[in-house]
């Protein structure tokens, strides 16, 4: 069993995103998260620190983690260090407290403390609040938590986004957070050995980040503008994976009439025309969307869609499952609305 360690502030997303990555993922409480097990994956994930394996857990108190630590059947050797987080300062606890205490803990039971190169870190995690849930991740109800979880670490995000889009050769304003970016793309399937597509790339924050978890990447846009920059942004970037750098191809291209064979890739991600800053006319956005949803269906068994509002039902007409949904707040005047797909059987 694992703690996994969440980030930013939607729990019930990360929980989702983290599922990618490991198995039977359930919240207890505000930034932690209960996992079965974890896959190779874990390092990637957007919205997740780290994995840690249990020890056990208890209440968010010093004292009774401390008993913990003490009591609890440890098979290392070797020397320790200890990092205590006060998880988004929801706990009374000092961090400062319980890493000497339990760092005494672990001196007593055969340890030494090594704060710069230690074999093992332990890492004590307290949280308090109320927890959020989503059906997709666990049939567990929210409600109120406080927990201390105790664990060594296992594996930790690098968290090796791109750059910010400001930064990158090509931008245009509305562009995609590097993190969220990454989310959606590890929601579709994104890995090392996989294919992603976007039919709508944008700037190709997207096709950037499935391109630097190690998928080969497909992607087109309806402006030759977009492909110039998307593939500017990509040759930027892709080389720098730390392997041989996966396979891209960017043309211009209807996600609508996708030039591509039945089942041609493991997934597809993307971010559909926003109404207010588009000049596509309502009715056509709909009928864009729909026939873009209907495209992917036919190339990959699995999809995201981020949008400004609600494309269920044309989702489901288009022959998906809607597997989770999400709404995703980015400021005052947009909310992001995120769909994760999957074919309909037998499709």
């Amino acid at each position: 069993m694992y703690w996994l360690e969440l980030a930013g502030e939607e729990d019930a997303f990360a929980a989702f995103e983290a599922s990618t990555a490991a198995t039977s993922v359930e919240l207890l409480a505000p930034g932690v998260a209960r996992a079965g097990a974890i896959g190779d994956g874990v390092d990637r994930l957007a919205y997740t620190r780290a994995a840690h394996e249990a020890i056990g857990r208890t209440d968010a108190d010093v004292a009774a983690a401390v008993a913990l630590c003490s009591a609890a059947s440890i098979d290392r050797t070797g020397s320790v260090a200890v990092r205590a987080r006060n998880v988004r300062n929801t706990a009374d606890v000092s961090t400062g407290d319980a890493e000497r205490e339990l760092g005494s803990a672990l001196v007593d039971r055969g340890f030494t403390v090594d704060l710069d190169d230690p074999d093992h870190v332990l890492r004590a995690l307290f949280a308090s609040g109320a927890r959020t849930t989503h059906d997709a991740v666990s049939g567990a109800d929210g409600g109120e938590a406080s927990i201390c979880a105790l664990g060594w670490v296992a594996s930790e995000a690098d968290r090796g986004f791109a750059p910010k889009p400001t930064d990158r050769p090509f931008f245009q304003p509305g562009s995609m957070a590097p993190a969220d970016a990454r989310a959606y793309v590890n929601l579709a399937g994104a890995g090392p050995g996989r294919t992603l597509l976007d039919p709508m790339c944008g700037t190709g924050g997207l096709p950037l980040e499935a391109g630097l978890v190690e998928s080969d990447v497909v992607a087109c846009d309806a402006q030759e503008k977009m492909v110039r920059g998307t593939r500017e942004n990509l040759r930027e970037y892709l080389p720098d994976v730390g392997r041989a750098a996966p396979d891209w191809h960017v043309a211009r291209g209807d996600a609508t009439r996708l030039a591509l064979v039945d089942d041609a890739v493991d997934g597809v991600a993307f971010d559909a025309p926003y109404g207010r800053q588009s000049k596509i006319a309502r009715h056509e956005l709909a009928d864009l969307v729909a026939g873009a949803l209907a495209a992917a269906a036919r190339v990959a068994p699995r999809a995201v869609l981020v949008a400004d509002r609600d494309w269920r039902g044309p989702a489901r007409e288009a022959g998906w499952t809607v597997t989770a949904t999400f709404e995703r707040r980015v400021h005052r005047s947009l909310t992001r609305h995120v769909l994760v797909l999957e074919r309909e059987r037998g499709e």
